[in-house]
């Protein structure tokens, strides 16, 4: 019964048309990422810029066009991919990596708190 589909998930109207074809979604996992490896020094605006763009930007758009479905069923899981470089950890040549993910961790926080009464539930891994 599993559903996949492929996107870029850095392009909102993609995300949307395909939005469109489902109907109902229990599970989002949001795991498109990029390693950046840098020190802040070595991180050039376009590197920041795609960074945060793929690792926390997609998962807005995401979260912001299947929450609505999620909460018409009232139930749905949204999993994040963060990591432990993030602000659990400082890692080294990780500058915008970690910045990226230690967002993520704050999104998940942010919508877990804001929609568990609604029965959704927005968790985040931290691998490493």
């Amino acid at each position: 019964g599993i559903q996949i589909r492929v996107l870029d998930v850095t392009k909102k109207e993609q995300i949307e048309n395909l939005a469109k074809e489902i109907e109902r979604i229990d599970v989002l996992c949001n795991i498109a990422g990029f390693v950046h490896h840098g020190t802040i020094l070595e991180c050039e605006e376009p590197d920041w810029n795609f960074t945060m763009n793929l690792n926390v930007r997609s998962m807005y758009l995401m979260i912001k066009t299947f929450l609505p479905k999620m909460l018409k069923q009232k139930s749905g899981n949204i999993i994040n991919m963060s990591s432990v470089a993030s602000s659990v950890k400082g890692v080294v040549n990780r500058c915008v990596y970690s910045t990226s993910k230690a967002a993520v961790i704050g999104l998940t926080k942010s919508v877990a708190a804001d929609f568990i009464e609604q029965g959704i539930r927005c968790n985040c891994i931290c691998p490493g």
